[in-house]
């Protein structure tokens, strides 16, 4: 099969596409044949190097941690799903052909393979930081880089919930933002009083890494209230950097609820081919993405 693999750590040109042998799905797992693969922000820090404790790396290493597809493997122990099902969740090593899952759902009527891809990490980081800000109904969370994969999804559970919503992006993306309930406004010189004006900040989330840290803890009042998930220097501030995973399973299922009931939807901005992951690297680490960026394989 096709796989997308690094042998050293570095920019999006240490990618390579190469031959490599079937994965298979051990207890507890599926395999599927991949049609989509998420790309997430996490898939370049790993590639960069980034001591992420909860992606420990070992090299030759595989990209990728999301992924749609059909089953063709079932794993001892496994149960609810059948082999030609559609679906969708997270693994390792999903930019390739076959990819073995950990934790998946079937894929809600409706959706493609590529819209179903860009879901999995993202429900479940955007569902964890939520609960880890432990904001209320009738309060308001400020999100600095809302109009991502994470931002779109924290701004749609967060509707859902009754917790107002105050999303900082690009001047292209302010419409985007506000038809998903968010009040919006720019980046750039100002933007802490701009976002004052919207209204009081009871949490706040950095999702961009843009060295927002000490004004989200001004604008909270408190360090405890600052959660970021790109910035790993968040803690010399007194904030927290949340970069252990979740329960997937439980993400997907409250995902898949909402997708059924026509509440959640996470756009695809664009799609690349397994040869051009690198590229998709390069562009998910430019920033400024309106939903998700997949891989389609």
């Amino acid at each position: 099969m096709k796989k997308v693999v690094f042998t050293e750590f570095g920019g999006p040109e240490v990618l390579q596409l190469v031959d490599a042998e079937d994965p298979h799905a051990g207890p507890g797992q599926v395999r599927i044949a991949v049609r989509a693969a998420g790309v997430n922000p996490v898939d370049w820090r790993i590639r960069e190097g980034q001591v992420l404790g909860a992606h420990p790396t070992v090299l030759p290493s595989g990209v990728g941690l999301d992924a749609a597809g059909v089953v063709d493997e079932i794993g001892e122990g496994v149960t609810g799903v059948d082999v030609g099902d559609f679906v969708f969740g997270a693994g390792a090593s999903t930019y390739a052909e076959f990819a073995v899952l950990t934790a998946w759902a079937v894929m809600p009527e409706g959706l493609t393979f590529e819209e179903a891809a860009g879901y999995p990490s993202v429900v479940e980081t955007a569902l964890r930081l939520i609960g880890e800000a432990g904001v209320r109904p009738g309060e308001n969370l400020l999100v600095s880089g809302a109009s991502g994969g994470v931002g779109s999804a924290v701004l749609q559970f967060a509707r859902e919930r009754g917790i107002g919503v105050i999303g900082t992006a690009g001047a292209a993306n302010q419409d985007y933002l506000r038809g998903l309930g968010a009040l919006a406004t720019t980046y750039g010189e100002g933007w802490v009083e701009r976002v004052r004006r919207l209204g009081r900040v009871d949490a706040a989330l950095d999702l961009a890494g843009s060295g927002v840290i000490p004004d989200l803890v001004e604008l909270t009042g408190d360090p405890g209230k600052v959660i970021s998930i790109a910035d790993l220097g968040a803690p010399e501030f007194g904030a927290r950097f949340s970069g252990v995973a979740g329960s997937v399973p439980d993400a997907l299922a409250e995902a898949v609820d909402l997708i059924s009931r026509g509440k959640l939807h996470i756009p695809v901005e664009k799609a690349y081919s397994l040869a051009d992951a690198a590229a998709a690297h390069a562009d998910s680490h430019a920033g400024h993405t309106r939903g998700r960026r997949v891989i389609v394989v």
